[in-house]
């Protein structure tokens, strides 16, 4: 199939490519480090890739690519469990890591390969011939909360055609630069922001550790674009009313994105009113890359994540299978899609592959949502967790937490649902207060959301934490809350 990364080869040599603090790349020396590296790993099964927020990283994963070697990053905070079912599963030939690094004892077997980034070929960063559209890019692991994790299979054709309708959504070109902290081990990270980049022939640029400084200084320098999930948006409204050189460097962005997990519209609210710029959201899932997101030439409207990416099939189904047909804005299904941008399957797992599809090939997300008359999507939360079946009503916990943050003396806020004998389940808040002297009372926080969405929505227990449960990608962990 045609290169992932035509700009290896077309963009001028001193081009930047990818800078992570001090040490950069050009197109030209990332064509050769990775072409050397392509031309060593070159017929390998399977490649695991220590994925660090490092040079070495995003040039291991395009040698694989140009190899067509489909690349297994791991997530250096793995425990050695997780880690040790992760590379039995995958069974790779090797692992690509920075030199120095010390891996851990699940890796001791796998033959180690150190990546330099000083690579000298110039010739070989043509894929190999027998690379088709359906061939595996990487094997992506899901984060594991009903079980072990599984290794998602996606292919080539994801990873090019969700790049390229998210260029067409963002109107992103070679001209943009892209300023990021995001981990590597995963779709967002990884995917969309190093080899979004590539791809188009732009540049990337890598804090390393997320902070409003460092954000400030690269959006002041000529970026263009960040990337972030809502906890780095939360810092930025944070500090945005004390720091006016923030809020001019946002402002200054041609496009500030969010994803991962919803952005709470209070933070929407306090970034557009102290920059004038509003950030935009997206969808997708390690199974489906991206399948929606507001376009930077449509409406940026808080709490939702835009309409169907192009080429992307999206429906909202009801609890029996059968599709929502009507879009009211008010009627929570799960949403199913269908597409190029999907996974091919779960690595060794035949079973739970078939149980992720319907008959006719549409992807069950597990994500709840609603769908406006207009088309945009607004996701209420995951059907295991997030959805709430109270009284007769269906629920979702994301307005919920949306409308306690709109509180102020609320600095965080989660919802779930427990079993409850006359309503089936209640809906449970778990608040981290403004100030932990002076926590706002259960009462007062019912009255808010009562008012403010209706009656039925309303917490009938309050919980009150010092903080909560995130994973790497600050996502809420539910499940720990539900075992508190």
């Amino acid at each position: 199939m045609s290169s992932l990364f035509p700009a290896l080869t077309d963009s001028p040599a001193e081009r930047p490519a990818l800078r992570f603090g001090e040490r950069s790349l050009t197109y030209a020396e990332l064509a050769a480090a990775a072409g050397t590296l392509a031309g060593t790993i070159r017929g390998a099964g399977r490649v695991a890739v220590w994925a660090t927020p490092t040079l070495e990283t995003a040039v291991g994963v395009v040698a694989a690519l140009l190899a067509g070697v489909p690349a297994v990053p791991l997530n250096p905070k793995s425990g050695d469990s997780e880690l040790g079912h992760i590379i039995r599963d995958s069974s790779p030939a090797l692992v690509l890591t920075a030199p120095v690094t010390e891996l851990p004892p699940a890796l001791g077997d796998l033959e180690r390969v150190d990546i330099d980034v000083r690579g000298t070929a110039r010739n070989s960063v043509a894929d190999s011939a027998d690379i088709t559209p359906e061939s595996p890019a990487l094997v992506v692991y899901t984060s594991g909360t009903t079980g072990p994790p599984k290794g998602a299979v996606i292919p080539r054709r994801a990873v090019a055609t969700t790049l390229d309708a998210l260029a067409d959504a963002w109107q992103w070109t070679g001209d943009d630069v892209l300023v990021h902290a995001l981990p590597l081990f995963h779709v967002h990270g990884l995917i969309l922001g190093i080899l979004g980049p590539l791809r188009r022939g732009g540049s990337v640029r890598h804090l390393g550790r997320f902070g409003p400084e460092g954000v400030t200084r690269e959006l002041n320098d000529g970026a263009t674009m960040l990337f972030g999930v809502p906890t780095m948006y939360h810092r930025l409204a944070e500090a945005l009313p004390g720091d006016p050189a923030l809020a001019k460097a946002l402002g200054r962005a041609r496009l500030l994105v969010s994803g991962s997990a919803a952005l709470p519209v209070h933070d929407h609210e306090r970034i557009a009113a102290a920059t004038g710029r509003r950030v935009i959201e997206r969808y997708g899932m390690t199974e489906t890359l991206m399948n929606t997101s507001v376009r930077a030439d449509g409406e940026p409207r808080a709490g939702t994540v835009g309409v169907p990416l192009p080429g992307v099939e999206l429906r909202l189904v009801e609890e029996d299978g059968s599709a929502i047909t009507a879009y009211d804005g008010e009627t929570v299904g799960e949403i199913q899609v269908r597409g190029p941008n999907l996974f091919t399957g779960y690595l060794n797992r035949p079973d739970a592959t078939a149980a992720a599809f319907t008959d006719d090939g549409w992807f069950r997300t597990g994500d709840m949502a609603v769908r406006d008359t207009d088309g945009y999507v607004r996701i209420v939360g995951r059907k295991a967790t997030d959805l709430i079946k109270s009284g007769g009503y269906k629920i979702g916990a994301g307005e919920i937490e949306n409308a306690l943050l709109e509180h102020p003396a609320v600095r965080e806020a989660a919802v779930t649902g427990e079993p409850d004998d006359d309503l089936g389940e209640r809906v449970v808040a778990w608040i981290v207060p403004a100030d932990p002297q002076s926590p706002p009372g259960a009462a007062e926080l019912a009255d808010h959301v009562a008012t403010r969405l209706a009656p039925h929505k309303r917490p009938r227990v309050v919980h009150y934490l010092d903080a909560l449960p995130r994973n790497d990608m600050g996502k809420i962990m539910k499940r720990a809350l539900a075992h508190d």
